[in-house]
């Protein structure tokens, strides 16, 4: 088991490598070969670690492969941890990403930057699985840092489009502002604490620190920074609408089981940090809170098929921080395992969508599909239904353990509960939105697909996530001997029932408008406040307008007052004050021995009377 860890990131590293170096000349089934057969060699590697990690009755274990480096008392290693989170974490990476690769092999086997896709792709499962199996803060941040590169780089896929390129410089960007909150984490941590191996970091912050201390209130802050950067919650959560500009198999990648759970995983692997400033971890709840309403809010108003799934990516992404913020650690990795499930089979059943429609991603030129893309249907109506925690599919056990957790808490507990219910809700209402206009009604397609777009290699993935979705739910995660024995929570028959029907009714809801037309969307949006609010939700509730105002437009301002650049004119003048230096010395330069003799009696004489002088 412990000779077998190091393989997991080793294979994607080897694909990459190769596809890199051959530099698109390989075939394209080759390029398909290595790019979809490293993950899943990492996948079937993961499943055999998994199997005897659980047999083995350990609780986890340290493989160390090599000293990075050694600077005094600081040599962090290239080692791997395995317990039961960095399991689940590894488990739904090469699996999940696995399903997507292999998807990806007919999705973009017309593009010409084939193996270049693929490449990017490698490097990005294999970051990200540096980055949970890491065993210290150092090689945690180096996978953190290569999936922020990765998604720069997939996300600005089709660079040719001036605004993907604009997209994937604002996803870096944004990640940016979070990782340097992270980094000063760090820093603290080592200053402090003495070490960035996470467990001994967590031992000794509970030893020394008290609950409430001033530096892991810091720390805790600073790393929290670092998670709603990557997670996409609030106040950094402007740049995942924008990654829809890459392929679709990188938008699922992103959005289900990579990237968008790192902050996920960042809060739960020092969980003991946030014990140990309640205050920040009573935030975390609320950003996860303000951010899945507010998501859900912006996705009732969105027209692009793939921009709703990120809002709603958002949303649940949102959840899992407020699972967070209650304390409910196992129930917000559990949710992050379920929604990895339905999120990438309904973000790969848009990706058939769109290519059956020749590239068509707004879904009011769609509808009537059920029958012209029945795999696709299928897909979305499961997906929806697992997204929705339609009872016994695998969103409702997780998202259930979530709200029961939010309820058993004390003092802000209710709002949490009762604002994750309303969340629900909104969820019933958007998911089925857009699964009534996109499958029944009148056709406003252009062009009707003739037939479903793809073959095996993109139906078989849609397949396995349905079926995962569906039992997903059933899985049981070994995580109580990371976060101890989950404490009991219960709700009255009545109040579970209320859990439960919330989210039908929303559906119900979207049956009447979408469905039905029962209830007219005209007569909805006759008020011009209807019209108003439509229009701010629809804009992300105006936090780029916001952001360009307070930080891109001074910026820019200042940069064109300053065009000539103060800073470099004043090393322009440094070099013109050096070079008329040089000109003066140079005239001294004559060639005559007696000019010289001079020079070195009068200076012999200046340094005498400065002598006698001073």
């Amino acid at each position: 088991m412990q000779d077998l860890i190091w393989l997991l990131p080793t294979y994607p590293v080897l694909g990459f490598l190769i596809l890199v170096l051959t530099a698109g000349r390989l075939p394209k089934n080759i390029v398909a070969i290595i790019g979809a057969g490293s993950v899943g060699l990492s996948f079937l590697t993961a499943a055999i670690i998994a199997t005897q990690f659980l047999s083995s009755g350990e609780d986890y274990f340290i493989r160390e492969v090599w000293t990075w480096m050694a600077v005094g008392n600081f040599s962090p290693g290239f080692n791997f941890y395995l317990d039961g989170l960095s399991l689940v974490m590894m488990l739904v990476i090469t699996g999940v990403g696995f399903l997507i690769h292999l998807y990806a092999t007919g999705y973009m086997a017309d593009d010409p930057s084939y193996s270049r896709f693929f490449s990017y792709m490698n490097l990005f499962i294999a970051a990200m699985l540096m980055l949970v199996l890491g065993d210290n803060l150092v090689v945690l941040y180096l996978g953190w840092e290569g999936v922020g590169l990765c998604s720069y780089l997939l996300i600005g896929f089709w660079y040719a489009n001036p605004d993907n390129g604009y997209a994937a410089r604002k996803a870096f960007v944004v990640t940016r502002i979070g990782d340097t909150a992270m980094a000063l984490g760090l820093f603290l941590l080592f200053a402090e604490l003495g070490t960035l191996n996470i467990q001994d970091m967590l031992n000794s912050a509970e030893a020394e620190w008290k609950v409430g201390d001033g530096l892991a209130v810091v720390a805790a802050l600073l790393l929290l920074g670092g998670a709603v950067g990557k997670s996409a919650q609030l106040p950094l959560q402007t740049w995942l609408p924008d990654a829809m500009a890459g392929p679709t198999p990188i938008s699922a990648l992103i959005h289900a089981a990579t990237m968008v759970t790192a902050g996920v995983y960042l809060i739960a692997r020092t969980h003991i940090l946030f014990e140990l400033a309640p205050s920040v971890q009573e935030l975390v709840g609320w950003v996860g809170l303000i951010t899945l309403l507010m998501a859900g809010f912006i996705a009732l108003t969105q027209s692009d098929i793939k921009r709703i799934l990120a809002f709603s990516t958002m949303s649940q992404i949102g959840y899992m921080f407020l699972a967070l913020g209650v304390g409910a650690w196992s129930a917000g990795i559990f949710h992050l395992m379920t929604h990895a499930f339905f999120k990438a089979l309904l973000f790969l059943a848009s990706g058939t969508v769109i290519l059956s429609l020749h590239h068509e991603q707004n879904i009011f030129k769609m509808g009537a599909l059920r029958q012209k893309l029945p795999v696709s249907f299928f897909s979305f109506l499961v997906g929806s239904l697992a997204l929705t925690a339609f009872p016994y599919t695998s969103g409702y056990f997780s998202k259930d353990e979530i709200l029961i957790a939010a309820h058993g808490l004390e003092g802000p507990g209710m709002i949490f509960f009762y604002g994750g219910v309303l969340g629900a809700f909104l969820t019933g209402i958007y998911t089925f939105r857009l699964f009534f206009i996109v499958f029944f009604g009148d056709s406003n397609a252009a062009h009707l697909p003739e037939k479903e777009y793809g073959g095996w290699n993109m139906n078989g993935p849609l397949i396995a996530l349905i079926i995962l979705s569906l039992i997903g739910g059933f899985f049981a995660v070994p995580l109580d001997p990371v976060f101890g024995q989950s404490e009991e929570h219960h709700v009255s028959g009545l109040l579970h029932t209320f859990m439960v029907a919330t989210p039908l009714i929303g559906i119900a809801i979207s049956f009447l408008i979408f469905y039905t037309k029962t209830i007219p969307v005209e007569k909805l949006m006759v008020s011009s406040f209807a019209q108003t609010l439509h229009k701010f939700w629809n804009s992300g509730w105006g936090f780029d307008w916001l952001y360009d105002r307070l930080i891109v437009f001074p910026f820019l301002w200042l940069a064109r007052i300053n065009r000539a650049d103060v800073i470099d004119g004043f090393y322009a003048l440094v070099v013109e004050i050096s070079r008329a230096a040089n000109g003066m010395i140079v005239k001294t330069q004559t060639g005559y021995l007696r000019w010289y003799a001079l020079s070195v009696a009068a200076g012999l004489i200046v340094l005498i009377t400065l002598g006698v002088l001073l």
